[in-house]
């Protein structure tokens, strides 16, 4: 028998969102693990608030949205709050109830710095490690460093020289720049947009862009981020973030650490070694000589280091195609490194989330 096409809704519903998510829903386990994290946190939120005046969003809704914003690519802070006031797995996950009203984006912006000057993106993550390293999912002993770039929410335009005068664009929205033959240099210009921000390219015959560099550490056990921080593009930015980051998991037990040719230099490796570190560096032997010789290669943990390395492009591509990286939406190098960061910690919760659905 056919159905009848009302059209009236009903005034009342008696269904908790609880009751309308399923059992096996791939967040479930996302939300067990986030809603421990943020009891931690807890005492770290306080402070960043005061005892008088009306309340504000709840730190640990907020955290929950953001996590939400990064694992569904949600472009912008009004598209997510459009999501919360319709999408009833949204509103669960947040903590929504089915009449609460939504925040407005502003507001909902506003109440982020919070979150940036109490750097809880970097506790955020510190918990998330913290689950991992209780499972048995970390190990101290071998290790893979890369970098990658991070577009620059700045267009070309605005890198101008450091000492023009400054004139009214002729058009605000779209100004008219020649900057043909112009040679231009960091040194000499910078960006008006977003001054952190630095003229780089990937490789010879790419263009040129104005960018971050993103630098991750992983544990080679199951591809987990166990550091992560973001600088100004450099040549050499990659071997510094990773000699600090490094100099942070080394202890007096010797440990590996796998990389591209990019880090084959004498400089780097002799600074791994003197730090207890094993550089396990691909050979870059293009008209020059490796730093890497056979005391090294001749080892067959440095060959499983070389196939285990290539596993951190993963969590690069995560990061650009889910987590809204390949160009950010922020301005500024702490902003950047928060999202970075936090971003890091959200493809930890997917990773052990699929970790655990494996060996259970």
């Amino acid at each position: 028998m056919r159905g009848d096409d009302h059209q009236q809704a009903g005034m009342w519903s008696y269904i908790a969102p609880e009751q309308r998510v399923p059992l096996d829903h791939p967040l479930r386990p996302i939300r067990a693990m986030v809603d421990a994290i943020l009891v931690e946190l807890s005492p770290a939120f306080a402070p960043l608030y005061s005892p008088v005046g009306r309340p504000s969003i709840p730190p640990e809704k907020l955290l929950r949205a953001l996590l939400l914003q990064v694992l569904y690519s949600t472009r912008s802070e009004r598209l997510l709050m459009e999501q919360l006031d319709y999408n009833l797995l949204f509103r669960w996950f947040v903590g929504l109830n089915m009449d609460d009203a939504v925040w407005d984006p502003t507001v909902f912006t506003k109440n982020r710095e919070r979150l940036l000057a109490g750097d809880i993106a970097e506790a955020f993550f510190s918990r998330v490690l913290a689950q991992a390293r209780e499972r048995g999912l970390l190990s101290d002993e071998h290790f893979t460093i890369d970098g990658t770039l991070i577009e620059a929410w700045a267009s070309l335009k605005s890198f101008k020289k450091k000492d023009a005068p400054r004139r009214p664009p002729d058009d605000p929205g779209n100004p008219t720049v020649d900057f043909h033959g112009e040679r231009r240099s960091n040194s000499t210009h910078m960006s008006t947009t977003d001054p952190d921000a630095r003229l780089v390219r990937k490789a010879k015959g790419h263009e040129a862009k104005l960018a971050y560099q993103g630098h991750v550490l992983m544990d080679n056990r199951h591809g987990l981020a166990v550091e992560g921080c973001v600088t100004r593009a450099s040549g050499y930015g990659e071997r510094a973030a990773a000699l600090e980051m490094l100099g942070h998991v080394a202890t007096t037990k010797r440990v590996t650490v796998g990389a591209d040719k990019g880090y084959d230099t004498r400089d780097f490796v002799e600074a791994l070694r003197l730090v207890q570190v094993t550089p396990h560096v691909a050979q870059n032997t293009s008209n020059r000589s490796s730093a890497i010789d056979r005391r090294t290669t001749r080892h067959a943990g440095y060959g499983v280091s070389q196939w285990k390395r290539k596993r951190v492009e993963e969590i690069f591509g995560w990061l650009k195609t889910v987590g809204l990286l390949r160009k950010t939406r922020h301005r500024g190098r702490r902003r950047v490194n928060w999202m970075f960061i936090f971003g890091l910690a959200v493809y930890n919760l997917v990773r052990l989330r699929n970790l655990a659905e494996a060996t259970g």
